[in-house]
């Protein structure tokens, strides 16, 4: 196959491009390398993969629409569009950020789908935020998703609305996944599993929202990839409804944050210092996958709890870093 990964030299673009190296398919990586996180990360996850034979890559901004249509004769088959502008918080910073990148990128990537004579899969990056303050626990997805609590949420809900009606209007398959708090090596900066390990190593306090009365799916990184590469390969048929399909990609267990901390500090060796805060706009108490239709339609059953994945993750964090937290250890 013949496939276009957006956001390839981010987190989970970086990993599902390997996992697709890996077992034969020619990618194409576009990616426009913003300076929202440390791009020395990006460009290191780019660089391994830069040397393989079947990969090749174009620093573009997905919502360039003359630069992304150019691709609409490029022989591509499938389309795992995983660019986007992340972080919940930061929406409410630089919201025109987040319109751009997630709105009209979005539309720029499922024109570029209507152009494509061969496209069989438009895979994209949805969000467990477009559960919004659900209280419904867990998250499945016939839930209603109609009232976002931070314009993230809202950008994504508005990916999955309009990818909907390119399904139905030009027969394009289209599948939006929910991932659920990601985490692994090569992770986000601004995620927990990274900040929390970078603050504990550095001997600063980590901040913990809403007093530690939270709860998340955490789902590390090899699982997410499993179920990317299941569901790309089995495009929603097109019979009477649109083909067009929504699944959650969580590993189905609620998680306290404390509990997440405990381990990370075990994994470290070395004692957290906790400033604990209220609970930051835009953010939820609690995520859960309901993961009932992931796993009959594809089989996806997560296989990493967080003692290994934040073991792995502490692993790959020294290694890259070069730190060992010698000191303060239990």
């Amino acid at each position: 196959m013949r496939i276009l990964v957006t956001g390839a030299a981010g987190f989970i673009g970086f990993h599902v491009a390997k996992a697709l190296l890996a077992r034969g398919d020619e990618v194409i990586g576009v990616d426009n390398l913003n300076d929202y996180y440390d791009v020395t990360l990006k460009q290191a996850r780019l660089d391994l993969l830069l040397p393989q034979k079947n990969f090749s890559f174009h620093k573009i901004n997905i919502a360039d629409k003359e630069a992304m249509l150019k691709f609409s004769d490029s022989g591509i088959t499938h389309i795992v569009h995983l660019a986007a502008q992340a972080g919940v918080r930061h929406s409410l910073q630089n919201p025109f950020a987040y319109v751009e990148s997630n709105v009209m990128g979005h539309v720029v990537m499922l024109e570029l789908a209507r152009h494509m004579a061969g496209l069989k899969h438009f895979v994209y990056a949805s969000s467990s935020s477009v559960y919004g303050g659900n209280t419904k626990i867990p998250f499945a997805v016939e839930d209603s998703v109609d009232r976002p609590v931070s314009l993230y949420a809202a950008t994504k809900r508005s990916d999955e609305l309009m990818s909907y009606t390119y399904a139905h209007l030009f027969r394009i398959p289209t599948t939006g996944l929910r991932f659920f708090t990601v985490y692994g090596p090569w992770g986000r900066p601004d995620m927990a599993a990274y900040s929390f390990t970078r603050d504990i190593l550095e001997g600063r306090a980590i901040k913990v929202f809403n007093h530690g009365k939270m709860r998340r799916d955490f789902t590390f990184i090899d699982d997410i990839v499993r179920g990317v590469v299941a569901v790309l390969d089995k495009a929603p048929e097109d019979k009477c409804a649109p083909p067009a399909a929504l699944y959650n990609l969580g590993n189905a267990h609620a998680e306290d944050l404390m509990r997440f901390i405990g381990v990370l500090e075990n994994a470290l060796r070395r004692k957290a210092m906790i400033d604990f805060q209220p609970i930051q706009a835009g953010d939820v108490p609690e995520t859960f996958a309901d993961i009932a239709t992931s796993t009959r339609d594809f089989g996806f059953k997560p296989m990493v709890g967080i003692e290994q994945g934040v073991a792995e993750f502490v692993a790959w964090y020294r290694g890259y870093h070069g730190a060992t937290g010698c000191t303060h250890f239990f």
